[in-house]
């Protein structure tokens, strides 16, 4: 319960926030090591830091490096900074608050349900899970059971791995009939 507190935390700082973004979409940094002050050389290299203190940037390298959460090496004169994998796991909640099932033009008349059975010592995950399916507007056909009318296998799956849920705990099937769909047909205004 409290490992999953810790993830779902944000960082304080709009440093830490744009430092994971990087982190996550280029997988690591990497910076010449002609001086000791490599930090400073991140605020020059990369245009989001410049707005910030340059004392800012460093005490939240820092931070991030000592909670285990960035690694830095040097190899041939070159600085690597990464997201160890406890980083990337604390960097998944920004892939998750982004989140945004797409509504196409046309709809192509399939359901996806999401079906899910998730064991009572991982509650907080499955209320989490539950939460994050209302936010993304999944209709509630049963407790267990979410249906979406729009496609949303990558979605899906970035829950899935961020929650850590296997298949036989959360699965995904797309059904061209659900029965009388009128309550879901017009909760997605198909109608």
């Amino acid at each position: 319960m409290d490992e999953y507190k810790y993830y779902l935390r944000k960082p304080k700082s709009e440093i830490a926030k744009d430092l994971f973004y990087g982190l996550l979409t280029a997988g690591f940094f990497v910076i010449a090591a002609s001086s000791p002050y490599f930090i400073i050389n991140v605020i020059n290299g990369f245009e989001r830091y410049k707005k910030y203190p340059r004392k800012r940037v460093y005490d939240t390298f820092y931070q991030l490096r000592k909670r285990g959460l960035i690694k830095i090496a040097e190899r041939d004169h070159q600085i690597y900074i990464s997201l160890t994998e406890e980083g990337r796991k604390y960097a998944g909640r920004f892939q998750i608050d982004k989140l945004k099932i797409a509504t196409p033009r046309k709809w192509d008349k399939r359901w996806r349900l999401l079906i899910f059975d998730i064991q009572e010592s991982k509650r907080i995950y499955r209320e989490a899970l539950r939460g994050k399916l209302k936010q993304l507007g999944f209709y509630q056909l049963q407790k267990s059971v979410w249906a979406h009318a729009f496609p949303c296998q990558a979605e899906v799956k970035i829950l899935k791995e961020f929650f850590g849920l296997s298949v036989k705990e959360c699965r995904l099937v797309v059904a061209l009939d659900i029965g009388d769909d009128s309550n879901v047909r017009s909760f997605f205004h198909l109608l």
